[in-house]
């Protein structure tokens, strides 16, 4: 595994962490100098300072042991050394309070110079609860007991410092996670307004925030919208005026053909003049593309079942399975038209057919699979382009001008999705239809 799969992939998250990271990097470092060259140095230094007292109070005391120099180091120790000291004459106990010490390296800075001053067993408790530390030390004549504030023995300051750099830090995060979403928001509502235009649902202007850049590349989607729309606009006045021109004189030819004796030239006419009208039908289907119709929620199952039942494919075995959730938003009409050009295709190259609609999480999928001979893997997208025909591969195409799994392919697309070919189990070709849906 790559460190790289344990990132997140939102943009969000990763901008996130480009700030976090440097800034708690930085935290962390900050505090641990701090520890080393300040908060033990003081800890050190104080630790130093209180084996120094105590062995001065020792000293003293073993230079004259008697009852008035006791009197007189009990004294000092009280103030100004801010020490309590007691004698016991009982042999040396090493009772523990029961807890643990709070730093081992304080605890070394105290008993190293003991030990190297005096060279004998001295026994040492930092971890009582009353806040005091505890040193007895044997002395002539009994056990010296030595009882001190905590602070005396290390530095405050140490673990206040942590807890304001990792409040610090927290806060920071809080706030750069705040300011990151404010950014991130801009470019998501552009996303989503890039894939609705793509399904061809037209959302609408919003209010344009966020960075220049983000505001740039928003006004651009704006611009680049308005363009295309007046495109397909011009397209669909083009084909209206087509369908026009053309129509009515193929009718014409049509009914004067009719009202014509019938003769082999006649029906060989007729003939030519319905593949003329099969061709400009299919021609414009495909110029036409979605044209002006509103998407809306469409139960797929039942549309490629009544496909199915449809089917002017005579002599296939045409059979269909449904599983899962099938509603999709979706032109009703347009994506009936894709059902039929992928199911009469493969009815028209195989004789046994399977139809596999199936609901997954985000998205709706229609796997086609026919026992024809199928398509070498390298004609795959050649079989998508306009008029493309591969009658040497499948040879029982033989009607039609090659737009059918383009109009599907050009549908499918439209609506957010696309359309993939492999081999199907069958030993044909599997078709598979692929409609995104909202989670």
């Amino acid at each position: 595994m790559r460190l790289r799969d344990y990132l997140p992939r939102g943009l969000y998250w990763r901008t996130a962490l480009i700030i976090i990271v440097p800034a708690a990097l930085l935290q962390l470092i900050i505090t641990l100098v701090f520890l080393d060259d300040h908060w033990r140095f003081q800890s050190k230094r104080m630790s130093q300072a209180v084996a120094s007292d105590v062995t001065l109070l020792l000293q003293t005391y073993e230079a004259n042991p008697t009852p008035a120099t006791l009197a007189y180091v009990r004294r000092i120790a009280s103030a100004p050394l801010r020490m309590s000291l007691s004698f016991d004459t009982a042999p040396l106990e090493r009772e523990r309070c029961g807890g643990r010490s709070r730093s081992l390296y304080i605890d070394r800075y105290l008993l190293e110079p003991l030990d190297a001053e005096f060279g004998r067993p001295i026994w040492y408790d930092p971890t009582c609860r009353d806040g005091l530390v505890y040193l007895r030390v044997p002395t002539t004549g009994g056990v010296f007991e030595f009882r001190t504030d905590f602070d005396r023995v290390q530095a405050r300051s140490g673990p206040l410092f942590v807890m304001w750099i990792m409040a610090g830090t927290v806060f920071f995060c809080l706030v750069s996670i705040l300011f990151v979403r404010g950014q991130v928001r801009p470019i998501e509502k552009l996303a989503d307004a890039m894939e609705q235009f793509g399904r061809g649902d037209d959302s609408g202007t919003f209010r344009v925030r966020g960075a220049r850049e983000v505001r740039s590349a928003t006004r651009a989607f704006f611009n680049m919208r308005e363009r295309v729309q007046r495109l397909m606009e011009q397209r669909a006045q083009l084909l209206a005026g087509v369908s026009h021109d053309l129509r009515t004189p193929v009718t014409r030819l049509k009914l004067q053909l009719a009202l014509m004796p019938k003769s082999e030239e006649i029906d060989a006419a007729k003939r030519d003049l319905a593949d003329m009208e099969e061709t400009l039908e299919e021609y414009l289907a495909f110029a036409k593309g979605l044209g002006e119709e509103a998407p809306e929620m469409v139960d797929v199952g039942a549309m490629a079942t009544e496909v199915v039942a449809d089917s002017t494919r005579d002599g296939a075995d045409i059979a269909i399975e449904q599983s899962g959730e099938v509603d999709a938003p979706a032109r009703g009409r347009a994506l009936k038209r894709c059902l039929v050009n992928l199911i009469d295709n493969a009815a028209a190259h195989g004789d046994k057919v399977r139809v596999m609609v199936k609901g997954e999480e985000n998205a709706v999928t229609v796997s086609v699979d026919d026992n024809g001979p199928g398509i070498p893997e390298e004609l795959y997208e050649e079989a998508f382009r306009p008029f493309s025909r591969l009658d040497a591969t499948r040879s029982r195409n033989q009607k039609g001008v090659g737009l059918g799994l383009a109009i599907a392919r050009d549908v499918a697309r439209s609506h957010g999705g696309d359309i993939f070919l492999s081999p199907s189990p069958l030993g044909g070709l599997r078709a598979m239809l692929r409609l995104p849906r909202p989670a």
